[in-house]
């Protein structure tokens, strides 16, 4: 972005309209994620890096530098390097982390898959990305992942480590799995490990040193509303420098013990919590491999931490835990929310009873690396629950009407995003990548927004009909083009509605094929291990026909209304 264009607008709108700039007084990082790492783990060389509750894991900067280098220099014997994929399909775990650094430390791009997918969205990633490696766990919650990578890939049975040859999936060729088990066609990721014994340490420096801070470094995947999960492709360059500025604006140093129960696989977990400790030295503790409120707050206590992550669904979970009381949380400074807007008597509580008095707000899609606006540490309450901050530094916002014009301040449009945190465009989707990013580099967030007289932004609503099913985006049009693989689906739409514990549940209208007899448990049953849990319609209707338009569109509001009223649901008015 242009530093003098930032220099004309500043954090205040600009002449009366909803074009606002972050500040330029700190300078851009323009670095690798190793050589960020390498100066973090030289500079503190014994403070702990990480903490994994659940696993018994404490490892300084020096050996968890160590431990990367030693896998990554495994990932080089198996034959990958600069620019191959490898995905990693796995709840928080420490290999994790080791992976995300160890992929980095070469150039391999990592791959985020999401836990709660299955057959169908796996797939999908791995044949749109090209994985050339999948890491991936043995089993979590009710997935079994060996399982299912075998059901996609069933000459793995026949295969010898690191020789697949799966027709469905031609790229890939390395499966690796944590834990100790030996699982046939599979590495362990020990055996990885292992094979990384005895590295040069400088011909893993002579690699670091070639990478570019501006190539590609991660694809995470994001629904979009013309079906297929697109992948959002970021840079080191991109997300290094949101993880710096997300934690200067908790005012984050190698003092902080930072709790990060969200998951990896979401920018949250991986770029604003992980990558936002190796750019200060701060402490990463992982409570568990998934969200538990009492291991969230076991931890926060027996590790002091000074600072906690979360959505608000999880802290609300954890203020209502029945031990609550019996969890010493004076540690705690502050933090950062998102995913969610947050109810003010939730902020209060946060502030009070969880000694978070500096927990920050935050806001962004994964296309921006993700953070956009954030509040600061001393931001008045009601700025923090009516507002999500301020831009961050330097990137550039505004609002926009329907024909593309500036709006003013305080008007509804929808907001545009521009700056170093802009990915680089959808992996493999260029025309889906033009339709998200204009000639002028603005990102086309789909949100709809106001900004007000200080440069707060109020999130109003979305241009499109997308979901937010607690933290998680859910597309209905996804969701929708799985159904009509139904063979007894004729007609589908769907939609959201309010709830008061998500925030939005997914529900679904379906007119069945003459003759078919379909019941809800027959829907559920479809989806059931072929997409995320959360994608799942919580409600589902049959009808003999679809409220439409003269022009034939289907009205999704007349839907949500009708259903509104059948549920006596309460609607929260938005302001």
């Amino acid at each position: 972005m242009n530093r003098t264009e930032n220099a004309d607008l500043g954090v205040i709108p600009h002449r009366g309209f909803a074009h606002v700039a972050g500040p330029i007084d700190t300078p851009l990082i323009e670095d690798t994620i190793p050589a960020v790492l390498l100066r973090t783990a030289n500079r503190w060389p014994e403070r702990e890096a990480v903490v994994c509750v659940s696993e018994g894991v404490r490892w300084t900067w020096s050996e968890f530098s160590a431990r990367i280098d030693r896998l990554a220099a495994g990932f080089l014997r198996l034959g990958l390097g600069h620019g191959d994929r490898l995905g990693i399909w796995a709840p928080n775990r420490s290999e994790w982390m080791l992976t995300q650094l160890a992929t980095a430390r070469i150039g391999v791009i990592l791959v985020n898959i999401n836990p709660a997918y299955r057959l169908h969205e796996l797939d999908f990633a791995l044949r749109k990305t090209g994985c050339r490696a999948l890491v991936l766990a043995e089993t979590f919650k009710s997935s079994d992942y060996v399982a299912m990578v075998n059901g996609l890939a069933p000459e793995l049975s026949r295969s010898q480590p690191g020789q697949l040859e799966c027709r469905k999936l031609p790229d890939l060729r390395d499966v690796i799995v944590l834990g100790e088990a030996h699982h046939p066609g599979c590495f362990r990721f020990g055996d990885i490990e292992a094979m990384g014994e005895g590295y040069d340490r400088s011909d893993l420096d002579a690699i670091t040193e070639r990478l570019d801070c501006n190539e590609p470094i991660n694809i995470q995947f994001t629904s979009g509303t013309t079906g297929a999960p697109k992948g959002a492709t970021l840079t080191h360059r991109n997300i290094i420098n949101n993880a710096h500025f997300v934690t200067n604006s908790m005012k984050a140093s190698e003092l902080d013990r930072v709790c990060i129960p969200v998951p990896f696989y979401h920018c949250f977990g991986m770029v604003m919590g992980t990558l936002g400790c190796v750019t200060k030295g701060a402490t990463i503790v992982v409570p568990d491999a998934g969200f538990d409120a009492d291991a969230t707050l076991t931890s926060v206590a027996a590790e002091r931490c000074t600072a906690l992550y979360g959505v608000p669904t999880m802290f609300v979970a954890m203020l209502e835990h029945p031990g609550f009381a019996q969890h010493d949380l004076a540690s705690l400074r502050t933090g950062i929310m998102a995913g969610a807007p947050c109810p003010i008597e939730v902020m209060k509580q946060v502030q009070s009873k969880m000694h978070m008095s500096e927990v920050t707000i935050a806001y962004g899609m994964t296309e921006t690396s993700p953070v956009s606006f954030q509040s600061a540490t001393d931001t008045p309450l009601e700025k923090r629950v009516t507002s999500v901050g301020q831009v961050q530094p330097h990137l550039e916002v505004k609002i926009v009407r329907e024909d593309g014009s500036l709006a003013n301040v305080g008007e509804q449009g929808q907001l545009l995003t521009r700056g170093y945190s802009v990915m680089c465009g959808y992996w493999g989707e260029s025309e889906r990548t033009d339709e998200a990013l204009d000639g002028e580099g603005w990102m086309h967030t789909g949100d709809l927004a106001r900004i007000d007289a200080e440069g707060y932004c109020n999130i109003t609503g979305r241009v499109k009909d997308m979901i937010l099913r607690g933290g998680e985006n859910v597309y209905p049009r996804e969701i929708e083009e799985f159904l009509y693989t139904h063979p007894d689906v004729s007609q589908v739409q769907v939609f959201g509605l309010p709830d008061h514990k998500y925030g939005e549940i997914v529900a679904a209208w379906i007119v069945p094929r003459a003759g078919a007899e379909l019941n809800e448990e027959n829907i559920k049953e479809f989806c059931r291990d072929q997409i995320a849990h959360f994608k799942v319609p919580a409600v589902i209707r049959f009808k003999d026909d679809l409220p439409m338009t003269v022009s034939g569109k289907p009205q999704k509001f007349v839907m949500r209304d009708a259903m509104i009223e059948e549920l006596g649901l309460e609607v929260e008015q938005t302001a």
